[in-house]
């Protein structure tokens, strides 16, 4: 299986055949003007909250994929209200667990204020646990730390998906500690030099990560990495 980073928070995930994309943002994001929005035709899209820089593409990418959206109660309402059939809507909460043909999706804990682009209430942001085959990722989405995230910690996970920009989120300092929270080695990093206030220094970031025994990962965008 694989990952497909395409800017800020967007991944795409191929789950032996099954394309699942998080947090669609790519035609409204400079850095992604090469990635062409018309090829990503995913299978299901998750959703960890409703902000513009997460939800900007979802109506588009799902007209012309017919994909599943999963999301919080309140952000998957919003997600019906674009347009979504509902028959094409998935809507669970925190410490649910859907069972999906690729595998389980666990909803976990994180903190971070949510409404939807057109001003609606849209509940809160949520992060995931996906378990696919024998491997077991964490998306956290857009979140502070917290120490929720030590509950994580007895999953063995495999890999992290951290925001790690600043700012709105956690910064590499505090994805660190949370890497150390969740005991997870392998990071790939997220939410970061989209826009001034999230600017880092990636070098200065992976150096961070190896110090403490860690590797974060920072791909470029439209970049895949083997999970």
């Amino acid at each position: 299986m694989k990952v497909t980073y395409y800017g800020q928070s967007c991944v795409e995930f191929d789950f032996n055949g099954t394309k699942v994309l998080l947090d669609p943002f790519i035609s409204h994001n400079p850095l992604a003007k090469e990635i062409d929005i018309d090829r990503i035709k995913p299978d299901y899209i998750f959703l960890s909250h409703a902000h513009g820089d997460h939800v900007a593409d979802m109506a588009h990418i799902q007209k012309q994929s017919n994909a599943t959206v999963a999301a919080i109660v309140e952000t998957a309402a919003w997600v019906k209200s674009q347009g979504v059939p509902d028959d094409k809507v998935i809507d669970f909460n925190f410490g649910g667990t859907l069972h999906l043909p690729f595998g389980k999706v666990k909803m976990v804990y994180a903190l971070h204020t949510n409404s939807a682009p057109d001003g609606k209430y849209a509940g809160v942001a949520a992060g995931f646990v996906f378990f696919v085959g024998d491997k077991k990722i964490y998306f956290a989405g857009d979140t502070a730390l917290t120490m929720e995230m030590k509950l994580l910690a007895d999953l063995e996970l495999d890999w992290a998906f951290l925001p790690i920009g600043g700012h709105y989120t956690m910064d590499v300092d505090d994805a660190l500690r949370a890497a150390n929270f969740i005991q997870c080695k392998n990071v790939i990093g997220i939410h970061y030099n989209t826009f001034s206030p999230i600017s880092i220094d990636p070098e200065k970031a992976a150096s961070t990560f190896s110090a403490d025994g860690k590797k974060l990962y920072l791909p470029l965008i439209g970049g895949d990495i083997l999970l």
